[in-house]
């Protein structure tokens, strides 16, 4: 894979972005009244360099979605059940019912990308991943899942800076693992990878879709707007909702405020400090 750098000039302005992301993000709304209403099925997977943006694109995309029919699935290493367990079974276990959205913040691809990288697989189980994934997406697809993969693609003076950042960040320290750091020493291994990968697993009925994500906001626009195109929902008509008048109290007394416990007002004391 060729290394690359994006021309931070041409970055998308933040109040264009803001804009078209809350469009987006109400046309995402509507997609999923749609998934809801048919009983559809829509798994996405989100695969990609580390610090290349996956995380903030699916934030995005689930924000404003209704939490009891969109998951996000990120697992953790498999325990040792799971170990002797066939490689997708857990992946399996968590695949979408019908009405509902499943993210998944890394898949099945783990094989093809840091176990394969990290020495964490052995070569018979990685050539037999290989084998295995058109099948199993197929059979996905022709039981009416709605499938779609996308590679997030950052430049590696990007990546060197989103880490650099993470280092200054306390919030976002905890996003670097030393294999996150091993990433960079092994940054031609991982082309290599993702190379041999792609084609093995870029097929016409499952491809993958590549995201340039130098530009976060351009990526999360993109990702959004695609994934919008590729479900053929249909926007449906809300229900007619009226709310109601609140009745007259009767003979409700509330309880003294003195009974019950309450948190500390830390947010009145910065304004009363703020006004001084």
């Amino acid at each position: 894979m060729s290394k690359h750098k994006t021309d931070k000039a041409a970055r998308v302005p933040k109040r264009l972005y803001n804009a078209e992301l809350e469009r987006l993000q109400i046309e995402l709304v509507e997609m999923q009244q749609w998934v809801i209403s048919e009983g559809a099925r829509v798994l996405v997977l989100f695969e990609g360099r580390d610090a290349a943006g996956k995380g903030g694109a699916i934030k995005r995309v689930v924000q404003y979605l209704n939490p009891r029919h969109a998951r996000v699935v990120a697992l953790s290493r498999p325990s040792k059940r799971e170990r002797g367990q066939w490689y997708f079974q857990r992946y399996i276990e968590r695949l979408p019912t019908a009405g509902e959205i499943v993210l998944m913040d890394r898949s099945w691809y783990n094989r093809a990308g840091v176990e394969r990288v990290m020495g964490f697989t052995s070569e018979e189980d990685y050539l037999r991943f290989l084998h295995q994934v058109p099948i199993i997406e197929r059979v996905l697809i022709e039981d009416g899942i709605i499938l779609i993969k996308y590679w997030f693609s950052v430049s590696d003076e990007e990546q060197q800076s989103r880490f650099a950042s993470r280092l200054e960040d306390p919030m976002r320290r905890w996003k670097l693992s030393p294999t996150d750091l091993e990433s960079i020493l092994r940054w031609e291994d991982y082309s290599r990878a993702k190379d041999e990968m792609f084609e093995a697993t870029d097929t016409a009925e499952s491809p993958w879709w590549t995201i340039e994500s130098d530009d976060k906001r351009a990526a999360r626009l993109n990702a959004i707007s695609h994934l919008l195109s590729s479900v053929p929902y249909k926007r449906l008509e809300p229900e007619a909702v009226t709310i109601p008048d609140r009745p007259v109290a009767d003979d409700y007394e509330r309880p003294p405020r003195e009974q019950f416990h309450y948190v500390p007002d830390i947010a009145a004391e910065l304004s009363n400090h703020k006004r001084k």
